[in-house]
Order: C-alpha cells, then sequence, then structure tokens
C-alpha cells in the first residue's frame, strides 16, 4: 500500500501484530466481550472488505457507527477519527498518541490484559505457521535429484518437474514465519529458477529463461548467497552471448565472479562463460586468458551448489573442454577446438551409460565435426556426427542444433560445392534440426556460434 494513504490504524494494527484481518477480528473481539460486560452496546467485528477501508486514509466516507467505534477506542486509546486520519500526518505516532492529545492515556490492568492476550495470540499463530522440517528435506532432497539428473532426463520433463518444485517453495514460503525455514525456501527457489532458466534455453525460449535467471539472482540476493547469485547471473552472461550481446556478457561474467563464497567449480564456470563472450568479441587475447584462468581453478575450495549439489550446478572438466572448444572455434582455432572436444568427449565416454550427459557429449561432438571441417576434413566430420544423428529428436536442444547450423554454414564454403560428402553431410543435418522442440517453438539461429 502507498505509504502515504495508509491511516493511523493501519500502522498501529501493523506494530501490535494484529494487521492480517484474522489477528484483528480475534483482538477486536476480545475488546468487545469486556465492554458487553461492561454494559455497553457493542457491534461485530468488521468484515474483511469494511477493515481494508479503514486502512486506507480518504477510504470511510463517514465516521463508524458509536458500537463500533467504542471497540476501536478501547483497543487504541485514541479517537476513531483519529485512528482513521493519515498516519503521515501524526507527528508522536511511535508513543501511540494522536496530534491532539495533550498526554498519554493512563493505563489500567485490562489494558495489560489485552496487550497480554495479544502478544499470546500473536506468538501462537507464529508457532502454528512452521512447517515440519522433513517437508523442506525432501523438497531439498528432489531439487538434488532433479539437479544431478539433468543431463539424463529429456528437457520436457525437466521443466514440469523443476516447476513443480518452484511452486512447493513459493507455496510453502506462505506457511512459514520461520526465518531459517524462509532462508531455505528462498534458497529452494533461486534452485528450481536456475533449472527452469537452463531447461528453458534448451528448448529455445530465451526470453523466460532470462526472466527465470533473474528470478534466481533475485532469490539468492534475498537470503545473500552468493552461490547462487554467480550461478544465475552466469546463466545470464551466457543467454547474453547467444542473444547477440556479447560486450554485455561479458560485464555479467565478471559480476558472478564477485560474489563471496564461490568454489572451484563456480570460477571455472564464470571464466569459461567469459571466455566465450570474448571469443564473439574476437578478442582472442582476453578469451585465450580467460581459458587459462578457468583451467588454473584449483585451490581446493567448494561451495555447496556447484560442488555438494552439483549436477546442472556443476561444470566439471568434460564441461569445461567442451565450453573451451567452443571458443577455440570462436577464434578459428581449429587445432585447440579438436583437442578441447576430442578431451570432453573422451571424459565423458568414460563414465557409465546412465552417468553420460547429451547436453556435454552432443555438443563437444559437433564442435569436433566442425573443427575437422576447418581443416578441409568432410569424412572426419561425418564420423564425429555419426552419435550426434542418433540424438532422439526430444533431445534436440539449443546449443546442439545452433552448433549444427554453424557447421551447416562451414559447407557452404567454396571448395566444399560439388563434393558430394559435403552435399550429403549438410542434407543430414537440415532433416537432423528439423526434428527439434526449439524449432517447434520457434526458436531462431542466434549469435551461439559464428561462422
Amino acid at each position: 500500500m502507498d505509504e502515504g494513504r495508509r491511516t493511523v490504524l493501519f500502522l498501529l494494527a501493523t506494530r501490535r501484530g494484529i494487521r492480517s484481518h484474522q489477528a484483528f477480528s480475534d483482538a477486536y473481539t476480545r475488546v468487545a466481550e469486556q465492554l458487553k460486560s461492561e454494559g455497553h452496546d457493542v457491534a461485530p467485528a468488521p468484515v474483511a472488505r469494511h477493515y481494508e477501508r479503514f486502512l486506507k486514509h480518504g477510504e470511510v466516507k463517514t465516521a463508524p457507527h458509536a458500537p463500533t467505534a467504542r471497540v476501536l477506542e478501547r483497543m487504541f486509546r485514541m479517537p476513531v477519527g483519529d485512528l482513521l486520519g493519515a498516519a503521515s500526518d501524526v507527528r508522536d505516532l511511535e508513543t501511540g498518541r494522536s496530534a491532539r492529545d495533550p498526554a498519554p492515556p493512563v493505563l489500567d490492568e485490562s489494558e495489560l490484559l489485552m496487550t497480554a492476550r495479544d502478544a499470546a495470540s500473536h506468538a501462537g499463530e507464529a508457532a502454528a505457521l512452521h512447517l515440519d522440517e522433513m517437508t523442506l528435506d525432501q523438497l531439498h532432497d528432489d531439487l538434488v535429484q532433479l539437479a544431478r539428473t539433468y543431463g539424463q532426463t529429456i528437457p520436457g520433463e525437466v521443466y514440469r518437474n523443476a516447476t513443480n518444485l518452484l511452486n512447493q517453495a513459493q507455496v510453502l514460503l506462505e506457511r512459514t514465519r520461520s526465518p531459517e525455514q524462509h532462508t531455505r525456501l528462498y534458497y529452494a527457489a533461486a534452485q528450481a529458477s536456475a533449472m527452469l532458466a537452463a531447461v528453458s534455453f534448451d528448448l529455445g525460449a530465451s526470453v523466460p529463461a532470462v526472466t527465470f535467471a533473474r528470478s534466481s539472482a533475485q532469490y539468492g540476493k534475498t537470503i545473500g548467497n552468493g552461490p547462487v547469485q554467480a550461478y544465475a547471473y552466469g546463466m545470464m552472461a551466457f543467454l547474453a552471448f547467444w542473444d547477440g550481446r556479447p560486450g554485455e556478457a561479458v560485464r555479467l561474467a565478471k559480476t558472478g565472479q564477485q560474489f563471496g563464497g564461490l568454489g572451484d567449480t563456480a570460477r571455472r564456470r564464470l571464466y569459461s562463460i567469459e571466455a566465450r563472450a570474448h571469443g564473439h568479441l574476437r578478442h582472442d587475447d582476453q578469451a585465450e586468458r580467460a581459458i587459462r584462468e578457468a583451467l588454473d581453478q584449483s585451490s581446493g575450495r567448494r561451495d555447496e551448489l556447484h560442488d555438494d549439489i552439483g549436477g546442472e550446478f556443476a561444470f566439471d572438466a568434460a564441461r569445461t573442454a567442451m565450453s573451451n572448444a567452443t571458443t577455440c572455434l570462436l577464434l578459428r582455432n581449429a587445432e585447440g577446438a579438436e583437442e578441447f572436444a576430442a578431451r570432453a568427449l573422451s571424459l565423458m565416454r568414460a563414465r557409465p551409460a546412465d552417468e553420460q550427459s547429451i547436453p556435454v557429449s552432443g555438443p563437444a561432438a559437433v564442435d569436433l565435426a566442425r573443427a575437422r571441417l576447418l581443416r578441409n576434413q568432410v569424412e572426419g566430420a561425418q564420423e564425429a556426427l555419426t552419435t550426434v544423428f542418433q540424438v532422439p529428436p526430444n533431445w534436440r536442444g539449443s546449443g546442439l542444433l545452433e552448433r549444427l547450423t554453424a557447421a551447416r554454414i562451414e559447407l557452404t564454403r567454396p571448395e566444399f560445392r560439388d563434393a558430394p560428402a559435403a552435399l550429403e553431410l549438410a542434407d543430414q543435418i537440415e532433416a537432423f534440426s528439423a526434428m527439434s522442440p526449439t524449432r517447434r517453438l520457434g526458436a531462431t539461429n542466434p549469435l551461439a556460434i559464428e561462422a
């Protein structure tokens, strides 16, 4: 509510902890019963709609009838006209006095008892609004499971699960008054929003991806959690260079690096994203410096989000190599790109089959193919793409498809114009890309990887 429209009643009710209609009605009813026992005529507590009018200056056109005014004046020890006046016009509100009151009222035992009962009622409500810790533990476990299986779960299912978990966190926030539980729930909401940002990008929906990333950053700011803010800023940087704003991406990545409490994994991720952004700007020296910074993060520092929870929030050696391969391609460094892409694929294939991540292995394979195309090795590129063409449609996310688009552009170079193998590979890429959820959502080809 606009502060200038608040009544004195609004501020006094808020300070007593009876701002809600239910709490106010309970306190009103207690005072009304006391007055009734003294022989006074009293009215029932105002309904919610009338109560809300009492809180907004200028909403009540005529003074409440005496049976209502009598209760209000006993509750707050102030004339009803002053209670409904603008709070901004009262000079000595901290003492609970009207501007026209020459001295504070004399306290009596009934008022002390009433205040004590109000305090007991409010404390009881606060105690009741405390969630079972097992509810929060289950939400935490579900988020960890979703993060750790992100790379093995189709994007559509990730989106549905993350949405449900975000909704749970938001609903539970309204059901507790515990500061500690609020912190846990805002952290949960930040994680769910972060994963929704990532999966929205995978589905080719960049606008909601940015909104989810900003929401995650805001939740993190609310509780002062550096790692979750760093992850969100990294995601916003990532989305910025995909949207053709690499300069903004550099700024966001550097901002993410300034948050406290970051472990090596978080910094490795941010430096890798910064390197990609410099690659789009053709800043060779800065891109190579950021790659070195990413590879040099070995202090042993950890944080809960990137290391203990991990999964989608992690940024291991395979993911780092995959990102660095893409940066090398932006710098037209075929040798470096092939080396990093091959390393990413080797690390990924060393894992058990159920732990291999298509969002990492697929893009790395395409980067390997494109590095070979830079060397005019069409057959080598075809070989690298063999496993990519086997990826099911629901797994064909933006990162994979935009890299394939870049590979398709490479095949238009004059030296490939009359090569049957190049024409066949181009047709395969087009057919593969057509069957993708990102295309069905209307995704375009942004400045992901330039030709």
